[in-house]
């Protein structure tokens, strides 16, 4: 592995993650609507059955990362799986958004959770490889925030790509009627991101294939059966938990998607009945937040060079929080304009776009650093385990569109807010109360996040120490071998 990793290179990595962003936009922001709102089921049991899927990918993440940490291919460990998802992924996530006709209540939730749980699948199979991948790229402090950057960026890229399409062509207003809020409109939208994740996915292959010499091999572990596998998995994971930086790392990254996730999962209903917003407000206020990535992706690197990471991820969160929920309290006290003023979307999306310049400093950095992790790890194992670690961080990406999303639905049961509702004609009360859920749930995890991320200890000084024991075994074992 080495720190010197061309532009190219990092292009083409980070375009995979484009695969990602699209998946998260599309959970994160319609599928809750598209479930609840335009098919009719229950808030609850669209949650329940993105919070089953959720379950499943707990186990299967860091079981994808074990066995890609040990696969053994003229391939190497990670391109193998990368390749082998693109199709599967398609295919699931296309019939997600496009469920048979005449489903009951029931057949409608198991739909729903099959191929929920069948994307998820999919993804993971992909995803936890990529990451890996990135970290196996560099082990430079400040270079490995660089790749993560890339990574971040095409994020960003397949989110505002997804708004973008959605809002500009699939989900345009006919006369009174949202566009989003219409059954027909989802079958070639689902379509269309399907065939898009599957070039992403391909671009990034091809793209970093000729590091496969370079990259860090392990110790392997000769595993045999299904069983042994899953056994060694487990083992795997166990280890990782008792890294100390790895389990208030991972807790702070969870907290932190989910808060994300929460507001994605009721940006629309936000859009939709709180602000009341037409298709061209709501394509404006939706990719407010992912410029403000884009714009804090530029400057994530600076700010490591500055500050430590630790204090950066505290502050995005703390910023992503504060400036996503303050409209909406303002709101509720009567201390913001009101629906249809002028200056209203305007003030809307300057509010998102500072909080998407706060949240990428939480996501880049909590990616930085579970690299940082990695090599500790190394250090205490001697085995490399990038896998297990960035399984964590997937699930935890994950867990945005998935606890988010269940979190989300458990409250607008809670405020009885009416399936099929029309933008403008539900009762003032429910949407009062729609806005009081909002701002306390992110607050929540806003909180939760800051307290893991205080017992978190593996500074910069601390990372130095690390690299220079890992150079040191590695001249000892070149010597050895001489």
């Amino acid at each position: 592995m080495t720190s010197d990793v061309n532009f190219t290179t990092k292009l083409s990595y980070g375009v995979g993650q484009a695969a990602e962003g699209i998946k998260n936009a599309a959970f994160g922001t319609f599928l809750l609507l598209y479930y609840n709102q335009v098919l009719g089921l229950s808030g609850s049991l669209a949650g329940i059955a993105i919070f089953i899927a959720l379950c499943f990918d707990a186990v299967t993440d860091p079981i994808a990362g074990s066995i890609s940490d040990n696969f053994r291919s003229k391939w190497g460990r990670r391109h193998p799986f990368m390749y082998a998802s693109a199709i599967p992924l398609a295919i699931a996530f296309y019939f997600l958004f496009v469920p048979m006709d005449g489903l009951g209540t029931t057949g409608l939730f198991i739909w729903m959770t099959v191929f929920t749980i069948l994307t998820r699948g999919a993804m993971t199979l992909y995803h936890v490889p990529h990451l890996a991948l990135g970290a196996e790229l560099s082990s430079h402090y400040t270079e490995r925030t660089s790749i993560v950057g890339f990574r971040q960026l095409f994020s960003v890229v397949g989110n505002l790509g997804v708004i973008a399409i959605s809002f500009g062509y699939f989900f345009r207003d006919v006369g009174e009627q949202s566009g989003d809020l219409v059954a027909s409109n989802y079958p070639p939208f689902a379509m269309a991101l399907a065939v898009a994740m599957v070039i992403t996915i391909l671009i990034s292959g091809v793209g970093t294939h000729h590091r496969i010499p370079l990259l860090n091999e392990t110790k392997f572990l000769e595993r045999a059966g299904l069983w042994k596998t899953l056994v060694g998995a487990f083992r795997d994971t166990s280890e990782a938990l008792g890294n100390g930086s790895f389990k208030w790392l991972a807790g702070a990254t969870l907290s932190s998607y989910v808060m994300v996730g929460l507001q994605s999962a009721l940006a629309l209903y936000m859009a939709n009945f709180f602000w009341e917003l037409d298709d061209t407000a709501k394509a404006m206020l939706l990719m407010a937040t992912p410029v403000g990535f884009l714009f804090g992706i530029a400057i994530t690197r600076r700010v490591h060079e500055r500050f430590d990471k630790r204090r950066t991820m505290i502050a995005g969160a703390m910023t992503y929080f504060f400036f996503a929920a303050l409209p909406v309290v303002l709101r509720l006290f009567g201390l913001f304009p009101e629906n249809g003023v002028d200056g209203l979307t305007p003030m809307l999306i300057g509010f998102g776009f500072i909080a998407g310049v706060g949240a990428v400093q939480a996501v880049v950095t909590a990616n930085s650093m579970m690299a940082d992790v990695a090599d500790e790890h190394e250090v205490l194992t001697e085995r490399r385990q990038e896998g297990i670690f960035f399984g964590a961080i997937s699930f935890a990406g994950k867990g945005a569109s998935g606890l988010g999303s269940m979190f989300a639905g458990f409250g607008l049961d809670l405020i009885a807010f009416p399936a099929g509702a029309i933008p403008g004609a539900v009762a003032p009360g429910i949407v009062f109360n729609l806005g009081a859920i909002y701002g306390p749930l992110l607050g929540m995890f806003a909180v939760l996040g800051v307290w893991c991320m205080l017992h978190y200890k593996l500074t910069e000084q601390r990372h130095a120490e690390i690299q220079q024991i890992l150079l040191e075994r590695k001249q000892a074992e070149g010597a050895g071998q001489a």
